[in-house]
């Protein structure tokens, strides 16, 4: 091998590694597109998940909280409040009763606004947190409590 470093030499390893990391990109993007059905739950959408999310978006949650990663870390996570707050038997309750007890005033605690969201509302909510918990997330967020 030449001790110089021509640019021959160069325009081949230029084309080489721009080759293989383009061949690369198109394997990572195919693999995403072939497991991205098998993770989502996208045959369990509902209208009322849809409006649910719609709820979501028009009270701007995720400027306080976050979503699967997604959105601030002013208060918590949500994206397994579906299974930490009771799951199927008490999630229904749990959440209704919960936006309508806010604010709570309790001294030294970050106060959540009344949104004075309707029934048909806080259920949709519910349904779009339920089905947002589904979502195979590679057991994310490690910590139970978000």
């Amino acid at each position: 091998m030449s001790e110089t470093f021509t640019k021959g030499m160069a325009r081949n390893i230029y084309y080489g590694g721009s080759l293989f990391f383009i061949l690369v990109f198109l394997a990572l993007t195919y693999h995403t597109e072939r497991t991205i059905p098998e993770r989502t739950n996208s045959e369990l959408l509902t209208e009322s998940v849809v409006r649910g999310k719609l709820v979501w978006e028009e009270n701007n949650c995720i400027g306080c909280h976050s979503l699967l990663g997604e959105g601030a870390y002013f208060a918590p996570e949500l994206g397994n409040v579906f299974v930490r707050r009771g799951g199927e038997e008490g999630f229904k309750y749990f959440l209704p009763a919960w936006m309508k007890a806010q604010p709570t005033n309790i001294p030294g605690r970050r106060q959540m606004p009344q949104f004075n969201l309707t029934d048909a509302q806080l259920d949709d909510l519910t349904e779009f947190l339920k089905w947002s918990s589904k979502i195979d997330t590679n057991n994310w967020p490690p910590n139970k409590e978000g």
